[in-house]
């Protein structure tokens, strides 16, 4: 039993080092009211829609 529970705490292990997230993906909003441009992982609200993108960094500019 403790044997088990050993080899089972190993592989928790194991596993959480290689579990990883990537970052969220950024986009290039434009205003329907004025055209106005920002960069933004989340909609900046109502009147907003999504120009370009996804980007890998917060100035939505391509690497």
């Amino acid at each position: 039993m403790k044997r088990a529970l050993k080899f089972t705490g190993v592989i928790l292990m194991l596993l959480a080092v290689n579990a990883s997230a990537d970052m969220a993906a950024w986009y290039r909003w434009e205003s329907q009211a004025d055209g106005r441009l920002v960069c933004s992982q989340l909609s900046p609200g109502e009147g907003w829609k999504r120009f370009a993108g996804p980007f890998n960094n917060a100035g939505c500019r391509d690497r």
